[in-house]
């Protein structure tokens, strides 16, 4: 029996080590709607505590979209490099220069991800951020103070940077309709799958724990076609 209990053992070990060495690496370049304290960059701005701010519900980092995502995918975090209020651009509220948090600025410290989620727009939008024109080449510094040059600047040198990873724009329900527009026109451009998102449900404009229940599920839902 010692025998041949032995070599199954043995099997079943190592199959499991193997299935922990290949797990996939998830990384997210966010804003509010992906930080949680303790779980981003430190001086990393966030909206998400153990103790919620301005009544939503999300109280655990558990209840956060891309937890719920990798427990339930299996995988595993790599980076999550967002900040709450940041912009694509370096344009922020008030017309402020937000090139020190923008997602141009810190798309470089993503690690060695096999997935990528980029879930931005939303702040742009909120604060009103210059659309500016189309453009897939030859950016000058002040270009990157408009939302469309920014982000085919981040688009072109994600898809450079990180070859052979899944890179996947998640599309915030509610926005403008031209910033709708610009994000699927530039992720058209290079190749990027946009996750458009649909009724989330908010409390002070952010997922409560229904809503990031309802990304999750709707990144899912996506993958699995």
């Amino acid at each position: 029996m010692k025998k041949f209990c032995l070599p199954l053992l043995a099997l079943f070990l190592s199959c499991g080590f193997g299935f922990a060495q290949c797990r996939k690496a998830v990384s997210i370049l966010g804003d509010s709607y992906s930080t949680y304290e303790g779980f981003i960059p430190q001086g990393n701005m966030s909206w998400y505590f153990n103790n919620p701010q301005q009544g939503n519900d999300v109280d655990a980092v558990t209840l956060t979209w891309w937890h719920k995502f990798l427990t339930d995918s299996g995988y595993h975090l790599c980076v999550n490099n967002s900040y709450s209020g940041s912009t694509v651009c370096n344009t922020g509220y008030n017309k402020e220069d937000y090139t020190d948090r923008s997602f141009i600025t810190r798309m470089s410290n993503l690690g060695c991800p096999d997935i990528v989620f980029i879930f931005g727009g939303t702040n742009d939008n909120w604060a009103g951020a210059p659309l500016g024109e189309y453009m897939y080449e030859g950016w000058s510094q002040a270009d990157l103070f408009s939302f469309r040059p920014a982000m085919a600047y981040m688009l072109d040198y994600m898809t450079k940077r990180y070859p052979n990873v899944e890179i996947y724009f998640l599309l915030n329900s509610d926005l403008k309709d031209e910033i709708d527009e610009s994000v699927k026109t530039v992720c058209a451009h290079y190749g990027v799958e946009c996750i458009e998102l649909e009724g989330i449900d908010k409390i002070a404009g952010h997922p409560s724990v229904k809503g990031m229940a309802q990304i999750n599920e709707q990144i899912k839902a996506f993958l699995a076609k």
